[in-house]
Order: C-alpha cells, then structure tokens, then sequence
C-alpha cells in the first residue's frame, strides 16, 4: 500500500533559521486579497503563500541581491529586486488579471481537469491524495466524483454504467495494461501507482478525445511531471510497511527512486477480520524514474515500476458445509515508459513514447490453477501545429502488440491457450476557435485489430459556448469501440468490436472559488459479447449484446464559503439496462448502482498546524440475482453508506519537514453487504439458501510518519 509522502509535504512550505524576514500584502489593482499564491525568491527554496487576507511571510538565510517573484494563475507574474542583508522587508505588491487566462474557453462536457496548469480546474493533484477514504489511492479519490459507481468490493473505476474494464488508464499518452493490483474475489483491488507521480491527471467521464481509444466508458490520462525540483530524501514508518526514496536534481536532468514494502498482518491482526488468512497480504513496489532536458525545448522522460503482492486465505464452502476453499495468487507486474516531448521547427510539437507491460498472475484454488502470462509493447507518436491563431491541429498513430500465455491445470490434467494480436491505430483531431467565445473540436480516428480482421471509424465531435465571463455550456458526441476482453478473445478470432455512442450536454460556472458542474447524457451500447451460459463452444459466443445508459451528474465545489475549509459534493442518478454475456433478458447489471451521493470535507486548523477531513459516501442498493424470485436480477442490496475521516499533522524532525497521517475508513461501523451466495441446491422447503459477501474488515486504520530529508532543511 502506498501513502501520502512527498506531495503532501509539500502542502505547506516552511522556512527555517533565516536571517532576513520578508513580509507583505498582495493584492489586486482594485484592492482585492489574492489568496494562495506563490512568493518566492528566486532559485532558492525561500518562499510562502499568501494567507485569506493577500498577506504573506518568510525568512530566508540568503544575502545580497535577490529576485522575489509572485505568481498565481489567471495573473501576470511580477519579479522585484531586493537587497537582503538581515534588515526587515516589507512589500505590497500588486498582481494584474491575465485576461487571456481567465477568459479561456475549455471543452468541459465529460471531463475533469486536476492539474496545477490552469485556474480554472475542477481538482488540483493534491485533492487525490488528501480526500478521505481514498488512503493515497487514484480511483479512490476519483470515486468521490458525478459520473462514478461505487463498487466496494471492487475498488475500481466504474463510470456511467461501464464495467471496469471499459475504463482505460495512459500514463503520458501511452496505455497502462494492469493498471490495478490483481483482483481477489470480494476484496477490493487498488492501484499500481503512487499519486505523487503525477502532476497532472484528466479524469473524462464521457466524449473524450479522438486521441484515445479502447475504452466504451471513460479514459484516466496521468501526466507526470518534468524536472524534479530539488535533490531530496525521503523516509516513510506506517503501520503496514515501509517506504524510502531520494531524489537527485542536477542542472539539465533528474533522477529518482522509491522502494516500498507493505504487509497488512499486523493491522488485519487487530481489527475484525472475517478472513481466515493462511498468508496475510504483503509485497513491495519499486519505482524509478528519469528526466533529462534535451535543448531548449525537448525533454526525454523514462520511468520504471516493478510491484509484486502475494496472498492465500481459507474460504468456507458455502455449498458443501464443513469443506475450508484454499485460494491463493501471486503477482508480479513490471510497466516501463519512455517519452519524448519537443518543439519542431516553427510551432510543431512533437511527441512520441514507447511502453512495454509484463504482468504474471498465479491463481490457485485447491487442486486448481491458472496461470496467466500477459506482455504488451506499444509506441506512439503525435504531431500539433497551431495554424494561424484560431485552428489546432493534432495527428497522430500508435501500434501496439500484444501476447498472452494462459496454463490451467485441474490436478495431473492441463490445458494451454495462448495468441498474439497486433493493433494500430490513427487520429486527426482539430480544436477551431470559432470566436472568442465558441470553441468546436472535431476529430476522426480509426483502428485495426490482427485477431478481430477488423477496422473501425470513430467520428467525435465537441463544442463549448462561453455564456458569461465565468460560465459556459458545452456539448460532446462520439463513436468508442474496444476489443472483446482477452478471455473472449482466446475462445476465437472472429470478434466483431464492442461499441458505445455517447451523447452529452454540460453547464458549468467557475467563480469566486466555486465550482457548479451538471451534465447530462446518454450511452447507447452495441455489439457486446453474448453467449449461452455455462457454454464454451465458439459459435455460442456473438457480438449480438446491447445496452443503454443515461443520467445526471451534478457536482459543486465551495472554497471561499467557510473559512479555511474546501468540500464538494458529487451527486449521479444512471439508469442502466444490457442485455449481454450470460444475460437471459435486459436488466440492470450488478455493478451499476442507480443513485451515488458523496460529501467530501477539508478543513485546515492554523493554530494546530493539522488538515482534518471526512469523506460521506451513499449508494443506493445494488441488483443481485435471487433464484428464489421469478425475473433476473430483480433483487436489490441495502444502501452502501461510510464515513471517513483524516488527519494531517505539519511538524519538523530536526529540522526536516513531517507530516503525521492517519484516516479510518467506515468510523459509524456501517454494515455493508455486495450481494449474495446462493447454494446450488435448493433445500428441503423448495428455498435456495443464501449468505451476505461482506467486507473482510468493518473498518480499515492507517497511521504513518512520512519524513522529507532536504540536504539544506528547506
């Protein structure tokens, strides 16, 4: 498991045994506090950020010249000289807006921006890691979000009626294979990736671009950052393992690497635990990463993450009483990603990246086994050019090959399945400034599968209209197909590709530090996997499945409100029908939940130098098949709800900036339940008995000390 180090300590910059103190008041040229921007000098790490009242204050150690610098987006920055020889500074300062920044037009319908580029984003990077109840984890955080299903055993995207997998997770532009940790039955799975590898993250929900494709629901595009800002250490002690990393800065290029190592024994040991664990889950991840400026403009980036968990339980059968179920699994994961980044000739931008995935599982469930081999490589490469000043155009192409390598084994008997398939894709793509006000994307791009013989053409379309200086109406439309899941796609060739046409309509309004989002729309599914149950003759096997999914998805974000505090509020009705895999009629699927609330609460206490926080989630019951009722899938589970809480504690060691975590998730000691075991056989009444699938835990505790080791205490 991972937890919040370096991105949360740099939450908040301290500043230690200066000599000169520089304090001052920034505002605008009307009078207006400008809260929370960045005053620093220049190429040093003295700094801080301007309080609810525009003021600000730091010391710092240098002497001589020096240059301040202020900056918050939507406004130019300033840069002032100073002379600093111990003698007190004070300063007022005064930011312009940036017109230009605070008027851009953005597509917004089925997307949600966290990234530290722009003003006017719904998330920044640091609210993934800082949400209660995610305990550092991506999808946790993202889960909180309109658009999104919690399915608690899972702990996966779903979004708008879509299965996990019809979620796909880039990481720079290149596509992740195993974004996620190896799924065990009922317990939920979380992901590979720290989030402190990230600077950037853009969560769409719906009509994404034509850049991207496999995906019939939604697309996770991570973008990691450049140079590391300075050489640095640091050290994590948590109660489910251990962590270190460091950081080298040099002039032109960067290094970094990490190492973690989780075992949940000793807090499974004493919580309520319903597994009986023979291994209780443990592994160790190790990450690294390189960055190197080529030039003026070019920037080579690579970056490597090796993670390994294994695990093994007793289940009791609930069809045969008395008989313990022995499941074990081990993983090994490696993902490797190599980009480069430049400016061409003129105004042509260049990308182009490289990604290979191994991933190994070995499954094991009393004298049975499956053994999974799985290996991806892709590459990539895009072009952008502004021509003139109202049209962007971007193309591009990628390939990518894939491998897998399948050995099931029922005591001496076995049985081996494996295939190759070779991709490749291309896309067009153009952003028209229309006006000042209205911005139009079209895009077109099209695919070729080696085991489907097949082609696709995806048109997508999206417009935004400005309504008002902080508000704007935007509108998406798109075709998005995805290959039949490799378990599919071993049974036969011949597939046809899974389709879904998205149609959506979105208001938003950022102003005064909040944030109004509502979208509506409507997925149409076709050509989804179908077969007779229980069957494993390829002609049962077709393309004939279909669906729909529509909804609302309403979010608002408030952080001018209440003093020192920042919460939202995501609310998501879907209604949700397929008719596909072992379906015998349409219904509503198990995963899709018809209606999701989440309140997200922050609250930063001064005086205490701690952030508290507290997560609510509620989903209303989800379907669940009950052969002792007529119809499928008629039957409903109780309503999800937990509670989460959080603290942050800000401290130094020695001089080295800390940070002290704990959360709890579930703190009311909710009962929730994921559905239902039936027995096989009915009993002597005619009634097919049943029991709850339950979490493995009432609640899950985390505490850590996460220590930033700077070689100069800054």
């Amino acid at each position: 498991m991972k937890a919040p180090i370096t991105l949360i300590l740099a939450l908040f910059s301290m500043s230690l045994l200066a000599q000169t103190q520089i304090t001052g008041s920034l505002q605008t040229p009307q009078g207006e506090p400008i809260i929370g921007a960045n005053i620093y000098l220049e190429n040093t790490y003295d700094g801080s950020s301007s309080d609810e009242l525009g003021n600000f204050s730091f010391r710092s150690e240098e002497s001589g010249v020096q240059y301040l610098v202020a900056s918050y987006l939507g406004y130019h920055s300033i840069r002032e000289e100073l002379q600093l020889n111990g003698t007190a500074i004070q300063l007022e300062l005064k930011l312009k807006e940036d017109f230009e920044e605070l008027d851009a037009i953005v597509i917004s319908a089925g997307s949600f921006e966290a990234s530290d580029k722009k003003k006017a984003v719904v998330l920044k990077p640091l609210d993934i890691v800082t949400t209660a109840g995610a305990t550092g984890d991506i999808s946790g955080a993202l889960n909180t979000l309109p658009g999104t299903q919690k399915v608690g055993e899972e702990g996966q995207l779903f979004v708008r009626g879509g299965d996990a997998h019809e979620t796909r997770t880039f990481i720079d532009g290149m596509y992740v294979q195993n974004p996620y940790a190896s799924k065990v039955p009922d317990i939920p799975s979380r992901g590979r990736f720290s989030p402190f590898l990230f600077t950037g993250t853009l969560f769409s929900t719906g009509g994404y671009s034509a850049e991207y494709g496999q995906a019939l629901s939604s697309a996770l595009i991570l973008e990691t950052g450049g140079l590391a800002p300075a050489t640095q250490t640091s050290l994590s002690l948590m109660a489910v393992g251990l962590g270190m990393g460091h950081t080298q800065r040099w002039e032109k290029s960067s290094a970094a690497i990490s190492l973690d190592w989780n075992n949940l024994e000793p807090i499974f040991r004493i919580m309520n635990n319903t597994m009986d664990w023979i291994k209780y889950p443990k592994g160790g991840n190790l990450a690294a990463a390189f960055r190197q400026k080529v030039g003026k403009s070019g920037m080579l980036k690579a970056m490597t993450n090796y993670s390994n968990n294994s695990l093994s339980f007793n289940d009791d059968n609930f069809d045969q009483p008395g008989q313990m179920d022995r499941f074990s699994l081990d993983n090994r994961n490696t993902y490797n990603n190599l980009t480069y980044k430049d400016i061409l000739s003129g105004d042509v931008s260049l990308f182009a990246g490289l990604a290979y995935t191994k991933n190994t599982d070995e499954w094991a469930l009393n004298d049975r086994s499956l053994d999974t081999d799985e290996q991806s490589l892709q590459g990539r490469f895009t072009l952008s050019k502004f021509v003139g000043n109202a049209v962007k155009l971007k193309l591009g192409a990628e390939s990518n090959f894939n491998q897998l390598e399948v050995m099931k084994s029922l005591g001496e008997s076995s049985v081996s399945i494996d295939y190759q398939r070779f991709s490749t894709a291309a896309f067009l793509e153009s952003d028209i400034y229309i006006s000042g006000n209205l911005l139009a994307r079209v895009g077109l791009r099209t695919e070729h599968d080696s085991r489907l013989q097949k082609f696709n053409v995806a048109p997508r379309a999206s417009l935004a209209y400005k309504t008002g200086v902080y508000s704007q109406l935007s509108a998406a439309f798109g075709h998005y197909y995805q290959s039949p899941n490799s378990e599919y796609l071993s049974i036969k060739s011949n597939w046809d590709y899974e389709r879904a046409d998205h149609y959506m309509l979105n208001y938003q309004i950022i102003k005064d530090q909040r944030t109004f989002r509502a979208e509506v729309y409507n997925k149409q599914y076709r050509s989804l996997v179908k077969f007779e149950s229980d069957s494993y003759l390829p002609e049962d096997y077709t393309n004939d499945g279909k669906g729909y999914a529509r909804g609302l998805d309403i979010f608002y974000r408030d952080r001018k409100s209440i003093k020192y505090a920042d919460f939202w509020i995501s609310y998501s009705y879907l209604d949700s029908e397929r008719d596909y895999l072992d379906f015998p009629e349409m219904a509503r699927p198990n995963f899709a939940s018809q209606h999701n609330l989440s309140l997200v609460y922050k609250h930063f206490v001064p005086k205490l130098s701690t952030q508290f926080g507290a997560t609510y989630s509620l989903t209303s019951g989800r379907p669940y098949e009950d052969p002792n009722m007529d119809g499928y899938l008629e039957s409903r589970t109780k309503a999800y709800q937990d509670l989460s809480m959080n603290a942050s504690y800000i401290t130094q060691i020695k001089g080295n900036q800390t940070i002290l975590y704990a959360s709890v998730s579930n703190v009311p000691g909710f009962n929730s339940e994921f559905g239902y075991e039936f027995k096989s056989q009915a009993n002597a009444n005619g009634i097919f008995e049943s029991r709850a699938i339950v979490p493995p835990n009432d609640r899950f505790y985390f505490l850590g000390l996460f220590i930033s080791i700077d070689k100069n205490k800054k």
